[in-house]
C-alpha cells in the first residue's frame, strides 16, 4: 500500500515518523507534498519519503491520502487534488472543524475518515479519535486505527462526539502544560531548581497517567491509594478542591467543546 500526505507540517511529520518507525509502510511507499520545496527536501532527507511540491505527481498511486493542511487552506488544496484521487482511495482528514459532510461533497465516492489527533503524536503518545464517513467500511476504520495507534492510541466513535474530543484530548495538552508549569513554579517556590522542578512535575503527570491506563483502575481509586489519613496528599487535595481546580478543568473542556462546535458551523 502507498500513503501520501497533503501538507508537510508538524502533524504530518509526526504521523510519517510513527508509521515508518512501526514499519507500517516502507519509505518507498510514503509520499508527501508541501508548498515549500525546502520542506520537501527536509522530509525526504530525514525519512526517505518521496516528496514533491506538486501532489499530482503521486496522487494516482495512493491507497491512502492524508489531508494535513491548515483549515484556511483546505478548500483550495482539496479542489486542486480531488479529481486525481482514485475512487477507492481512503481519504483521512485531520483538518480541524471540517466535517464529514463537507468532505464528502468533494470526495463523493471515496471512503472518507475524519480524525482528531492531538500534538503528543509527535512523541508517539498521541490520542486520536476516528469518525467514519458514509462510504468508509469497518476494514477502512481498522486501517486508519492502525496508523494512529502507531503514534499513540486511537478510538473509533461517532462524528457527533468529535467536538467533545476536541475539548478534552485535542485541547487537553494545553491544560496539562499549564499544570506542569504551575507545579514547577511551586517547586521553585519551595526551593527546588527550575529544571529539576519541571522534570519532577512532568514525570509525575506522566507516571500518574500511565498508572490509569495500565491498571485500568478508576482515577479516584488510585487517588485514594496515595491519600493517607491526615497525610500530605489529602492536605494538598483539600486546597485543590477549595480553589475549584476540578470545576475549572470541567469548565475548560466545556468552553473548548463549545468553541469547536462554533468553528464547525462557520
Amino acid at each position: 500500500m502507498n500513503i501520501g500526505f497533503i501538507g508537510g507540517g508538524a502533524m504530518a511529520e509526526a504521523m510519517l515518523g510513527g508509521i515508518l518507525a512501526n514499519k507500517l509502510f516502507a519509505p518507498s511507499e510514503v509520499y508527501v507534498s508541501d508548498h515549500k520545496i525546502k520542506r520537501c527536501e527536509q522530509l525526504h532527507t530525514l525519512y526517505g519519503a518521496q516528496a514533491a511540491v506538486n501532489a499530482s505527481t503521486f496522487l494516482e498511486k495512493l491507497d491512502i491520502v492524508v489531508l494535513a493542511i491548515k483549515p484556511q487552506a483546505a478548500q483550495a488544496a482539496i479542489e486542486s487534488i480531488v479529481k486525481l484521487v482514485n475512487a477507492d482511495t481512503i481519504v483521512i482528514s485531520v483538518i480541524a472543524g471540517l466535517t464529514l459532510k463537507s468532505l464528502e461533497t468533494y470526495f463523493v465516492q471515496q471512503p472518507v475518515v475524519r480524525v482528531m489527533p492531538n500534538t503528543p503524536v509527535a512523541v508517539g503518545a498521541g490520542m486520536s479519535a476516528i469518525a467514519l464517513g458514509k462510504n468508509a467500511s469497518e476494514q477502512n476504520g481498522k486501517t486508519v486505527e492502525s496508523i494512529f495507534n502507531a503514534v499513540g492510541k486511537a478510538v473509533i466513535l461517532q462524528e457527533s462526539a468529535i467536538d467533545a474530543v476536541t475539548g478534552l484530548s485535542g485541547s487537553g495538552p494545553g491544560y496539562v502544560f499549564v499544570m506542569i508549569d504551575a507545579l514547577a513554579d511551586a517547586g521553585v517556590n519551595a526551593g527546588l531548581p527550575r529544571q529539576i522542578s519541571i522534570t519532577l512535575a512532568a514525570q509525575t503527570l506522566l507516571g500518574a497517567a500511565k498508572m490509569v491506563l495500565e491498571t485500568g483502575e478508576h482515577p479516584a481509586v488510585l487517588r485514594d491509594k496515595v491519600t493517607s489519613p491526615g497525610g500530605t496528599t489529602i492536605a494538598g487535595i483539600h486546597v485543590l478542591e477549595k480553589k475549584g481546580v476540578r470545576a475549572a478543568l470541567i469548565d475548560a473542556v466545556e468552553a473548548a467543546t463549545n468553541k469547536s462546535k462554533a468553528m464547525g458551523k462557520s
